[in-house]
C-alpha cells in the first residue's frame, strides 16, 4: 500500500498556501494583525501573591467559621458525652446505680 498525498505533506491544507508552518516568522508580516504586550511593571505582582493570599483567606474563613466550628463542636461534645456515658452505663458503677444486676 502506497501513502497517500496527505503522508507527504508537511500541513493540513492547501499544498501552496502562502503560510507554511504556524510561528514562521520568516514570511511577511499579516496584515490586521495587532500584537499586546504587558508592561514589565505589571508582571511583578507575583512578589505580593503570597502576604495578600494568607491575610485573605485568613479574612474569609473567619468569617465562615461560624458556620463550620459552631455545629462541628457541638456534635464533637455530643460524641464525648455520649461515648463516656456510655462507657459508665456498662462499668460496674453504672449497673449498680441503674438498679440492674448481670
Amino acid at each position: 500500500m502506497r501513502p497517500s498525498i496527505t503522508r507527504y505533506s508537511d500541513m493540513p491544507g492547501p499544498r501552496h498556501s502562502w503560510n507554511k508552518w504556524w510561528g514562521d516568522t520568516s514570511l511577511q508580516k499579516h496584515k490586521g494583525m495587532t500584537t499586546y504586550t504587558i508592561s514589565p511593571f505589571q508582571t511583578k505582582a507575583a512578589p505580593k501573591f503570597i502576604r495578600t493570599y494568607v491575610f485573605n483567606a485568613y479574612r474569609r474563613i473567619s468569617a465562615e467559621a461560624v458556620y463550620f466550628v459552631v455545629p462541628f463542636a457541638a456534635g464533637y461534645g455530643i460524641y464525648t458525652w455520649a461515648k463516656s456515658r456510655d462507657a459508665w452505663q456498662n462499668s460496674k458503677a453504672g449497673h449498680i446505680a441503674s438498679g440492674e444486676h448481670h
